[in-house]
C-alpha cells in the first residue's frame, strides 16, 4: 500500500522542536482541507507525542532524536512519533489517565488520554531501552465535504 502523500523529519530532543513538529504537521495536514478545530487537535496531539519522547523517552537530553512522519492516504492522516529513548515498561500502566512517571516535573499524565480523545486509532510500541513508537491514524473530513 503507497500513501499518496507523505512527510517525514527527524530532529534533535530539545524543547524548542516541539512547536517546529506542531507547524509542520499542521502545514502537511492542511492539504487535507480539515477544519480548524480539527487542525488544532491534531497540533495538539503532535505536541503531546514529542512532549513524551523528548521529557520521558530522552529525559530532556538534547543528544536523542525524534523522528516525526505523517502520510495521508485518502481522507486519513497517519501520524508517527518515534524516539530511540528509555522506552515503557508498561504500556498499559502509562496509558492510565493521570499516570506520569515523572511526577517531579509535575507532569499532568494525561497526554495517551488526550491523544486517545483526539485521535481516530492509537497503536502504541515500546521496547525499554530501545524506544517507543507512536501511531496515530485520524479520518479527515474536508470542510468542503461539510458544505456541500
Amino acid at each position: 500500500m503507497s500513501a499518496s502523500n507523505f512527510m517525514k523529519l527527524s530532529f534533535a530532543s530539545r524543547s524548542q522542536n516541539e512547536g517546529f513538529a506542531r507547524v509542520a504537521v499542521a502545514a502537511f495536514v492542511s492539504q487535507m482541507d480539515p477544519t480548524l478545530d480539527l487542525l488544532n487537535d491534531i497540533k495538539t496531539v503532535v505536541s503531546e507525542a514529542v512532549t513524551n519522547s523528548i521529557i520521558h523517552g530522552y529525559e530532556n537530553k538534547p543528544e536523542g532524536v525524534v523522528l516525526l512522519e505523517a502520510e495521508i492516504d485518502g481522507d486519513t492522516v497517519t501520524i508517527t512519533v518515534s524516539d530511540e529513548g528509555r522506552g515503557i515498561e508498561d504500556i498499559d500502566l502509562a496509558r492510565q489517565p493521570l499516570y506520569t512517571s515523572r511526577p517531579e516535573l509535575e507532569r499532568s499524565g494525561m497526554g495517551f488520554t488526550i491523544i486517545e480523545n483526539f485521535m481516530d486509532e492509537l497503536d502504541v510500541s515500546s521496547e525499554p531501552g530501545k524506544g517507543t513508537r507512536l501511531r496515530m491514524k485520524k479520518r479527515i473530513e474536508s470542510k468542503k465535504a461539510l458544505f456541500n
